[in-house]
C-alpha cells in the first residue's frame, strides 16, 4: 500500500488480503534441482531469511494454518524449495535458509547454489520477502543477499520477524535504521514490514501488500 492511501483504501487493502489468505492453500511440491522447479503461471513471492528466521511459522501465520508449512528449532531444517499455490492468484515458496545450518557443508552449498539459481532466473518472481529476526537486526550474510538481489533486479522488501520480542521504542529504532539502510539498494522496497507469527502483529499488512501483488479475482464467466 502507498504512503499517500486514504484510510479506506488501506481498510479495503486488507479486506482484500485477508480473504485471499482464507482461501484455499495448496502444497505444489518440493523441488531439490533447479529443473524440478514448476512452471509458473501465477505471480510468485518468494520467503527468504537466515536459518531459524520463522520462514514457515510466518506462512503458517499468514495461511492461519498450523502445518502447512514444516517448522523446527533446528537451523537449516528447510533444505527445498516448497511451493504452495494460493487460492489459484499467488505462489508461495519457502526457500531454504541461509547463513548456519546443522548439515554437512556440501549439503548447504548445494542448496545455496539453487536458490542462487531460483532467484536470478524466476520469471514470475514478483517480491522476495526478505525476513530479518528482530532481535538480530540486519546482519553481513543479509547484506550479502540483498547485494545480490540488486544486482540481479529482483524485488525484495524487508520483513522483521518476532518483532514481538521488541520494546516499542526498539522496535521503532530498528524500522527506521533498516529503512535508511535500504536507501543504498536499488531493488529494495522503501517500506519495512513488521509481523510477528505468535501475536499476528503485522500480519494484516503483510496480507495486504502481498494481495495487491496476486492476480484479480476471476470475474464470472
Amino acid at each position: 500500500m502507498a504512503t499517500g492511501d486514504s484510510d479506506d483504501d488501506r481498510a479495503a487493502a486488507r479486506e482484500q488480503g485477508r480473504a485471499l489468505f482464507a482461501g484455499p492453500c495448496e502444497f505444489v511440491m518440493a523441488a531439490a534441482k533447479l529443473e524440478q522447479v514448476p512452471a509458473g503461471a501465477l505471480p510468485e513471492i518468494a520467503f527468504a531469511g537466515r536459518s531459524n528466521v520463522g520462514k514457515s511459522s510466518l506462512i503458517n501465520a499468514l495461511t492461519g494454518r498450523n502445518t502447512l508449512a514444516r517448522t523446527s528449532n533446528t537451523p537449516g531444517r528447510t533444505q527445498l524449495l516448497i511451493f504452495f499455490n494460493l487460492g489459484g492468484r499467488l505462489t508461495l515458496t519457502d526457500l531454504p535458509g541461509y547463513g548456519y545450518a546443522e548439515a554437512p557443508k556440501s549439503t548447504v552449498e548445494n542448496w545455496t547454489r539453487l536458490v542462487d539459481a531460483y532467484l536470478r532466473g524466476r520469471a514470475p518472481l514478483r517480491r522476495v520477502l526478505l525476513l530479518v529476526d528482530a532481535r538480530r537486526g540486519v546482519g553481513a550474510i543479509d547484506r550479502e543477499v540483498m547485494t545480490m538481489l540488486d544486482r540481479s533486479a529482483v524485488s525484495y522488501q524487508v520483513t522483521l520477524t518476532k518483532c514481538d520480542k521488541l520494546k516499542p521504542t526498539a522496535l521503532a529504532a530498528l524500522v527506521a535504521r533498516t529503512a535508511a539502510e535500504l536507501v543504498a539498494h536499488t531493488a529494495g522496497h522503501p517500506e519495512v514490514l513488521t509481523t510477528s507469527a505468535r501475536t499476528q502483529a503485522g500480519l494484516a499488512e503483510l496480507r495486504a501488500a502481498l494481495g495487491e501483488l496476486a492476480l484479480p479475482i476471476p470475474g464470472p464467466a
